[in-house]
């Protein structure tokens, strides 16, 4: 089984310092460290996964970055996409005060989608075959 120090890739810098827990008022938790030597280090800004243990140890690690999936087609209110995992996603996206208008956008829109979608199609078939 391998240990975590295992399984770091490139330089690893230990830092003495002090770690503050904290919770806020709406109940999200706060971890502050702040170091105790001069050190020159690179700012970065990223989500990590976070657990912390009944001893205080903390352990962090960085999510991987959200792959983006890239609109095939658009309208006012919705897209459709191509996912990276093989699935299409149409998404249609409206305000609360325009709920009257809805039914009848989304009808309209998913059907502008849909003739574009077709179009495709067909000139994908005319073009292959």
């Amino acid at each position: 089984m391998k240990t975590r120090k295992s399984q770091i890739l490139g330089e690893q810098i230990m830092l003495d310092g002090m770690m503050a827990f904290g919770k806020l008022e709406t109940g999200q938790r706060t971890l502050d460290f702040e170091c105790c030597e001069d050190v020159a280090a690179e700012p970065f800004v990223a989500d990590f996964h976070v657990q912390g243990m009944r001893d205080g140890n903390v352990y962090m690690t960085e999510r991987p970055k959200r792959r983006k999936n890239k609109p095939i087609f658009r309208d006012d209110n919705c897209s459709l996409s191509h996912g990276h995992n093989g699935k299409y996603y149409f998404v249609f996206t409206m305000d609360d005060d325009e709920l009257n208008r809805l039914p009848q956008q989304l009808v309209q829109q998913a059907g502008n989608i849909a003739r574009k979608v077709m179009k495709e199609i067909i000139f994908d078939k005319e073009v292959m075959g």
